[in-house]
């Protein structure tokens, strides 16, 4: 396991400009695709779920991309208003199109839970972004026990290829809760249902189905991203 190279973001072209910190996970050998992923809320890119489908993620053939919203770096809790959120996905899109090749050909974004609800906001706001497709782990479509107050009206302006991987108990937005939203969009994403929570957590606790479940999981993700790349 090979570990991740170091990548600055900068927020300005200044010594005095904010900067956050990435990591790229480099693949042996010819990359399929880039994949960038923003973390959530609570947890930055060091967190070990992050980390854990980084390396696996590179294992399959990806060049992995990870990094801190500016707030995670700056160690504040709370997460910054949408406007920043979006900046900060936007200038690590700028780094890894300028740091790794695979992203100058193919270049996917996601992440989890809010990282990947902020890469969909992002690509609905801009059709001329090089994006490939999306990956998004957890979608956040709703705040626990608020079914009513969807995120879900930016969705059709993003018009990219879209992968969902959804908990059935996930909190945050059922697969059966997504099937209507989906519906309405093109093209016509994809749902990876998981017999999980928001971070993919069995019911039952054992360690060895816990695994397979991830595994499923990030081979889900890599044969998805070979097909859309292979169109």
């Amino acid at each position: 396991m090979k570990n991740p190279s170091e990548l600055t973001v900068p927020f300005g072209d200044d010594a005095a400009s904010a900067v956050t910190s990435a990591r790229a996970y480099r693949t042996d050998g010819p990359a399929v695709a880039t994949l960038i992923l923003g973390h959530g809320a609570g947890a930055g890119q060091r967190s070990v779920f992050m980390v854990d489908f980084a390396h696996a993620l590179s294992s399959l053939g990806l060049d992995v991309i990870t990094f801190n919203f500016l707030y995670t770096e700056q160690r504040r809790r709370i997460p910054d208003r949408a406007p920043l959120l979006e900046a900060c996905y936007r200038r690590v899109i700028e780094v890894a199109r300028a740091e790794v090749e695979s992203a100058r050909r193919f270049l996917f974004i996601g992440g989890k839970s809010m990282g990947g609800r902020i890469a969909t906001q992002v690509a609905a706001a801009d059709r001329a972004l090089p994006i490939a497709g999306l990956v998004l782990l957890g979608y956040p479509l709703h705040p626990p026990g608020k079914p009513d107050q969807l995120r879900d009206r930016h969705l059709p302006s993003v018009q990219r290829p879209m992968l969902f991987v959804q908990g059935r108990r996930d909190a945050f937005g059922t697969p059966a809760e997504l099937a209507p939203v989906l519906e309405r969009l093109a093209p016509a994403p994809s749902l990876h249902e998981v017999d999980g929570d928001h971070s993919f957590k069995l019911s039952k606790k054992d360690p060895a189905a816990q695994a397979a479940a991830y595994v499923e999981i990030q081979r889900a993700i890599a044969g998805w991203i070979e097909k859309i790349v292979s169109l």
